[in-house]
C-alpha cells in the first residue's frame, strides 16, 4: 500500500477529508463570500462549475458553517426527476409527511418554510445540487414554489448549482423569470496554477507528511493535464503515487505523472 510507503496516516486525496481540513483556495474564498452575502440577503443563488472544480465541496463546507438552530439545511441532488418527484422530495427533507396531489405538495412545502422561518426563527437553505439535470418544467415550478407574499419577501435560501449547461437552461424565455430572481451568481474555475503546490503540500500535511515529494516539474504537470479541478488533481495525485510506491521511488517526478495519467486516461 502506498500509504505505509510513503509513511501516510490515509489516501490524502480522499474526498472524506474533514471539513475543517479543506484548503481554501481564492475560487472558495471568492464563493463563500457570496454565499454569505446571499445568507444576509436571503433569495436565490446559482454556483456554475465543470465536473470535478469542486461545486459539491463548497456547499457541504458552508453547510457545515452553519448554525443548526438558526437553519434547516436541506440538500437535494437533482437527476431526471418530475415536478411532483421534486415536491415529493422536498416536502420529505423539510419533515413533512407528502401529500398524494401537487396543489397539496406545493401547500405543504410553503406552509413548511413559513413555520420554520416566522414560527421558529429558522431559515431553510435548499441546496439543489446538479440542477443542470432539471427539466424546464422543474426550472419553472422554482420560481412559483418560492414566490411568497406575492414576490415581496424571501423567508429562505435557495442555492442553485450545476455545470454550464444550466446556463444555457436559464438563457430560455420561458426560465426568465427564475434567472432574473438570481440574487448571487458565482462561477468555479479550481485551483490556479500557482496555488497547485500549496494544495498538495496541505493535503499530504494532513495526512503525516511534512516533506516534499512532488518535483516542481511533477506539479507544473500536473496542473498541465488537471486545469487545477481539485477532482482531477486528487485522482492523479493518488495514481501517483501508486505508481511511485510499486516502483520503490520516494520522489515523485514529471516522468512518474505522466505514466501515471496514461494510467487513468479512458
Amino acid at each position: 500500500m502506498f500509504e505505509q510507503f510513503f509513511g501516510l496516516k490515509f489516501n490524502p486525496f480522499t474526498k472524506e477529508i474533514p471539513d475543517k481540513d479543506l484548503f481554501m483556495s481564492q475560487d472558495l474564498k471568492e464563493l463563500i463570500s457570496r454565499l454569505k452575502y446571499l445568507q444576509n440577503t436571503r433569495g436565490i443563488g446559482l454556483i456554475v462549475g465543470e465536473a470535478g472544480t469542486g461545486k459539491s465541496t463548497a456547499l457541504r463546507q458552508y453547510a457545515s458553517s452553519l448554525n443548526p438552530s438558526l437553519y434547516k439545511v436541506c440538500y437535494f441532488a437533482l437527476s431526471t426527476v418530475t415536478v411532483k418527484e421534486f415536491y415529493h422530495g422536498l416536502a420529505s427533507m423539510l419533515g413533512e409527511t407528502p401529500a398524494y396531489k401537487k396543489i397539496a405538495l406545493f401547500q405543504q412545502i410553503q406552509k413548511a418554510i413559513l413555520s420554520y422561518y416566522f414560527d421558529q426563527r429558522i431559515i431553510p437553505v435548499i441546496m439543489l445540487d446538479e440542477i443542470h439535470m432539471a427539466s424546464n418544467a422543474v426550472l419553472e415550478d422554482l420560481r412559483l414554489i418560492f414566490n411568497f407574499n406575492m414576490d415581496s419577501s424571501n423567508p429562505f435560501i435557495l442555492i442553485l448549482s450545476g455545470q454550464p449547461l444550466i446556463k444555457t437552461k436559464l438563457s430560455l424565455n420561458i426560465n426568465n423569470p427564475l434567472r432574473q430572481r438570481l440574487a448571487v451568481k458565482y462561477t468555479l474555475q479550481g485551483l490556479s496554477k500557482d496555488e497547485l503546490p500549496e494544495y498538495i503540500k496541505t493535503r499530504l500535511k494532513i495526512a503525516g507528511l511534512t516533506q516534499d515529494i512532488f518535483t516542481p516539474a511533477a506539479l507544473q504537470a500536473i496542473y498541465a493535464n488537471t486545469k487545477g479541478f481539485p477532482r482531477l488533481v486528487n485522482n492523479l495525485a493518488t495514481t501517483r503515487l501508486m505508481f511511485a510506491a510499486s516502483q520503490n521511488k520516494m520522489l515523485i517526478d514529471e516522468e512518474i505523472v505522466y505514466q501515471a495519467q496514461n494510467e487513468i486516461t479512458i
